[in-house]
């Protein structure tokens, strides 16, 4: 039976993960009547065509790097206040400095453009007032780098503080007891120390740099400058639609972005940079002096560029028919959100979204679970290559997915295309990764004697994993749930391609609204969706708080 384990779970995801790639690549060769499949024609013009592109290609690539420079620079440096620094309110505000993550790229897009857009935005709006012309214009490529790194770069911030935080002292005080610096130190010693997990967190950040839509899309159209993410979305919105340009574009991201995290994970395996061994340690924080209340408000700052000010242009543009900053020239009103929950399809869109970050959480994390289970504790030949299969959707970026799926689905005599269905099922595929790193933490914690004890005693598989492995998961099945549930309400590149007049969700929804309607109703509807997210990840730390000594 267990022989049989591993190609059925293979077959399964595999048919949900690497079935739309097939044809993406398949329609990449198509230069015949677009969208047919099987393609009546076949060539390489789409990817010979891609010369024409080179600036599309030069733009990612500047921004992807202006951006992940930025979001490095920025982990680094708050990375090594809060873990190598006593700061006054490290706690807080190193759970402070992860909300730009929740609050998503496409929030921050909105945000930034309220704020610091030519003529209109709130910053010049206030210059112009002293007598000054624009002073900012959020709608170039270093504005897309900025917002991508402050809202995407998170991630730099928590690889990097990992690995500070798991480092051996030791080298950094014997540098201090030579006559260095603290800068020196840092520069020299510290740095050096980490630089496997600065290295991977670099080419990890890059990689989700290049798949990045919203705010390439937010910032970037506007003003004619296209990535690779938003030409793709342009190639299938043209008349007659561009699918073969979309796609050859879509597999040349995938190819870069695999290649890329394939280095990542060749560094994570190969590198020994160790600092830890036998002796214990205690990681101890540098006194900095007066110097502590400067990296404070450091820190500080970087949470009000990042949270709260984003978060006050929203709100006072939510509550305006008109967006300004002069409170004399302020007409006030509910009208946006009365439109946002009155119109029939925002409001559809709200409760959908709602219900599939119910939905793909309660049933995706059950899946999840049993699946952790036979990768990291089942005896099952080919456990690896179930681990391969269910973390190949990280290499694929989201939209570039959506496509995948949208010519899947069509050429399928199975009517869910247009449907909430797909969009679960396209949710639990991509967010399949999450799911199994959160909860392959904890079961990695949890020790073989327990399941071993069940099984000693007569229990059965399905017995022993009722009352033995689930409940000894739970906190991590709490955890792995509402990261689903928020990554769920979230999403926009998978969507974008998926949505139907009866199934509608938030993201592409508030997409909808900043195109054809108005930024102060777009900026009601973000403001709604990052309420749902807030709530939610006020619901985790929460049950953590709660669960945190219930583990074994």
């Amino acid at each position: 039976m267990k022989y049989l384990v591993t190609p059925l779970v293979v077959l399964l995801c595999g048919s949900l993960v690497l079935y739309p790639v097939l044809f993406l690549v398949t329609e990449s060769f198509n230069v015949g009547e677009p969208g047919q499949f099987p393609p009546e024609l076949l060539g390489l013009g789409n990817y010979v065509n891609l010369y024409e592109d080179v600036r599309i290609l030069g733009n990612t690539a500047l921004v992807a790097c202006l951006a992940t420079i930025m979001a490095v620079v920025f982990g680094f440096t708050l990375a090594w206040i809060l873990t190598r620094t006593a700061i006054p309110g490290r706690d807080h505000l190193e759970r402070l400095l992860e909300l730009p993550y929740y609050m998503t790229p496409l929030v921050g897009a909105l945000a930034w453009g309220v704020l610091l857009g030519p003529k209109t935005g709130l910053v010049n709006q206030l210059w112009r007032l002293l007598g000054g012309g624009d002073l900012f214009d959020i709608y170039t490529p270093y504005g897309i780098a900025w917002v991508m790194a402050l809202f995407e770069g998170t991630v730099a911030f928590v690889m990097i503080s990992a690995a500070m935080k798991s480092m051996d002292p030791a080298l950094e005080e014997s540098s201090r007891v030579l006559g260095a610096g603290k800068l020196h130190t840092a520069l020299h010693v510290t740095l050096p120390m980490v630089a496997p997990g600065v290295v991977s967190a670099t080419i990890f950040v890059f990689a989700e740099m290049l798949g990045s839509f919203a705010a390439a899309l937010v910032l970037g159209v506007p003003g004619r400058f296209f990535v690779i993410t938003t030409a793709i979305w342009e190639a299938t919105l043209s008349f007659p639609p561009d699918y073969g340009r979309a796609a050859a574009m879509g597999f040349a991201l995938f190819a870069v972005m695999f290649a890329s995290l394939t280095g990542y994970r060749w560094i994570v395996r190969r590198g020994n940079y160790a600092t830890i061994t036998g002796k214990g340690f205690r990681p101890r924080p540098l006194e900095m002096g007066a110097i502590a209340w400067l990296l404070f408000a450091l820190c500080c700052f970087y949470v009000l560029v990042a949270v709260v000010l984003p978060l006050a242009a929203l709100t006072l543009t939510s509550f305006q028919r008109f967006a300004t900053v002069f409170l004399s020239e302020t007409e006030l009103t509910l009208a946006n959100y009365e439109t946002a929950f009155g119109f029939g399809a925002v409001n559809s869109a709200l409760g959908n979204s709602l219900l599939l970050g119910v939905g793909v959480a309660t049933i995706g994390v059950l899946i999840l679970a049993v699946l952790v289970w036979i990768i990291y504790r089942s005896r099952v030949p080919g456990s690896g290559l179930i681990e391969y299969v269910v973390m190949f959707p990280q290499a694929v970026p989201r939209m570039v997915f959506g496509l995948g799926l949208l010519w899947a689905w069509l050429n399928i005599p199975i009517p869910i295309y247009g449907t909430l269905w797909l969009l679960a099922l396209a949710y639990f595929t991509v967010l399949m990764p999450l799911g199994v790193r959160t909860l392959a933490g904890v079961v990695l914690q949890i020790d073989r004697s327990l399941e071993e004890c069940a099984r000693v005693c007569g229990a059965s598989w399905a017995y022993q994993l009722r009352t033995v492995t689930l409940p000894l998961l739970r906190p991590g099945i709490i955890a792995a749930w509402l990261l689903l549930f928020i990554a769920s309400v979230r999403e926009l590149g998978v969507s974008i391609f998926l949505v139907g007049p009866n199934a509608k969700v938030i993201a592409p929804a508030i997409v909808s609204a900043w195109i054809s309607s108005s930024t102060e109703l777009s900026a009601a509807l973000a403001l709604i969706q990052s309420a749902a997210v807030f709530i939610a990840l006020i619901v985790l730390l929460r049950a953590a708080r709660r669960y945190a000594g219930e583990l074994p």
